[in-house]
């Protein structure tokens, strides 16, 4: 029998294909989505800008701060790998960055008049669950926002991360054994 791994011929490919049942990342691997395929995949964070003289054509332009949607983006290719998610990838990288987008842009403001009134921007607000005309009442039934934070974190807040997670549990269904 062989001493040890190091002498065994066929070790580096047993780990290789550990590391790969374990659901390890390949080293350096990360995703290559970008602002063109966000921009194209979901057009509700764009605008029409005014149409270019040359060819008269309008281009998008995204509503997400540049400096903002680079960085969901980067996230993304480094958080949704294209080996986990296989033919799902890219929609689901898109998803990614519109979850975060859309967080981003339900607090966005052009700017604030104090604290308190940027702080305000950022309240949690669920459906309504109740409203009453006569002295105006309105309750909201934030239970979903709360349920989802226990095992998914802010997931359940848009409905671009909604679709995230369920297709996450598909992608991660199955058990594996690594020894």
């Amino acid at each position: 029998m062989w001493n040890g791994w190091g002498t065994n011929p066929s070790a580096p490919y047993f780990m290789a294909a550990k590391a790969v049942a374990a659901n390890i990342p390949q080293s350096e691997e990360r995703g290559d989505y970008t602002e063109g395929m966000f921009l194209q995949d979901f057009p509700q964070f764009t605008k029409a800008s005014q149409p270019e003289e040359e060819n008269g054509e309008e281009t998008a332009v995204s509503l997400v701060p540049e400096a903002m949607l680079q960085m969901f983006i980067a996230q993304a290719n480094d958080s949704v790998l294209p080996s986990r998610w296989g033919s799902m990838w890219r929609y689901a990288a898109g998803l990614y960055v519109a979850h975060f987008s859309a967080l981003y842009l339900k607090t966005y403001s052009a700017g604030s008049g104090s604290a308190s009134q940027a702080a305000g921007g950022a309240d949690q607000i669920g459906t309504v669950k109740s409203a009453t005309m006569g002295d105006t009442s309105i309750s909201y039934d934030n239970s979903a926002i709360t349920a989802g934070t226990e095992k998914w974190g802010a997931w359940n807040a848009t409905q671009y991360g909604s679709q995230l997670v369920t297709m996450a549990r598909m992608v991660g269904m199955g058990g594996l054994l690594v020894i």
